[in-house]
């Protein structure tokens, strides 16, 4: 891994970008159509993927170029026909030039089968858009007649649901209680912490689905767990002793956990612990975000991953409350928290051994 980036320029300053996915027929257009009427969103990008999509075709109302669209608000849609990373440089370089509105926000609005990493790590690889946009969060919509049932039989459905920030189920107004109450439980097993609302036609509090990521070097307390996720672990792991079998299991194979250590890391030790278990499993490791000791530093290190694919690690200024722990969440599949944390317990004894 990266070392770690100093100082509060690299999280302010750039523009959040909220991905919008969900299996077919989740209702994600009309979310973004209902989030695009609200005052506070009329200085938004739009990207849509049409393919295999129903467009938001009825809210355009002048075409300013072959692919860019000026919506009835003010924002800008943009149809993604091709590279998602050109298109996002391309309207960066826009709004620089004043071509286009001065857009403060990127909605990306994926297509029903679309897995989102690749989204997030574009973000991740392109030094351009690491430069000009941040991800704020990955919004999955979940339909409640047929959830249930492709949570059980499908992948791409999981997949989104396991890497998503929030978790938004829709149609609860066409099923009975207990069904609602039982996809709830079974998007809990997948992904505990991600918070989860219900939505009817499209309509959510539009602070849910914004403004999740961290903004400022010096981040409050409530702004961690807003980023992190609730803490449903009671347990305080340390080195080598990091089970607690308190995994969230899913049929799909997908597990949540979380690990923690009391002793700070040296970086070298923790992204060689990073690296290892990217390079062997990354295609199993969905998603990985923490709050790292390490030492020599004042406060915890960030770090995010899709994947094998990690952001460049940030450095907050200090830490949030009393609590020092390294607390890193994992959502995998396949990798359970023994082998986890097996292996951060073996690369940590070789780097005491040859300190």
């Amino acid at each position: 891994m990266d070392a770690p980036v100093l100082g509060r320029s690299a999280l302010s300053g750039r523009i959040p970008v909220s991905v919008v996915t969900g299996f077919l027929g989740s209702g994600k257009t009309t979310l973004v159509n209902k989030l695009l009427k609200r005052p506070e969103m009329n200085r938004v990008a739009v990207i849509v993927n049409e393919l295999g999509e129903q467009s938001i075709d009825n809210d355009l109302v002048e075409v300013s170029s072959e692919q860019m669209m000026l919506l009835n608000n003010g924002c800008l849609c943009c149809v993604l026909r091709g590279d998602l990373q050109e298109t996002m440089r391309d309207l960066f370089v826009k709004r620089r030039n004043g071509e286009i509105i001065d857009f403060d926000r990127l909605v990306i609005e994926t297509t029903g089968l679309a897995d989102p990493a690749p989204v997030m790590q574009t973000l991740m690889t392109d030094t351009m858009l690491q430069a000009q946009y941040r991800l704020d969060c990955v919004v999955t919509l979940v339909d409640a007649v047929n959830g249930l049932e492709q949570l059980k039989t499908l992948s791409e459905p999981v997949k989104q649901a396991a890497l998503a920030d929030r978790l938004v189920i829709t149609k609860t107004d066409l099923v009975d209680e207990a069904k609602i109450v039982a996809l709830e439980a079974a998007l809990h097993e997948l992904n505990p912490r991600a918070p989860m609302k219900r939505a009817i036609n499209g309509e959510i509090e539009l602070a849910f689905l914004i403004d999740v990521a961290l903004r400022s070097m010096q981040s409050r307390l409530e702004d961690v767990e807003r980023w992190m996720g609730p803490d449903n672990e009671s347990d305080h792991g340390h080195y080598g002793h990091d089970e607690h079998g308190h995994a969230h299991r899913h049929d799909s194979n997908v597990i949540s956990f979380c690990l923690r250590y009391k002793e700070p890391f040296t970086w070298a030790s923790f992204s060689q612990c990073m690296e290892v278990l990217g390079t062997l499993r990354g295609a199993d490791l969905f998603r990985v975000k923490g709050l790292v000791n390490v030492a020599g530093h004042k406060g915890p290190l960030i770090v995010q991953g899709v994947q094998h694919l990690f952001h460049p690690p940030i450095e907050l200024e200090k830490w949030p409350s009393d609590d020092h722990q390294t607390r890193i969440v994992f959502i995998t599949r396949g990798i359970t928290q023994k082998t986890v944390g097996n292996l951060f317990a073996a690369i940590a004894s070789v780097a005491a051994v040859t300190a």
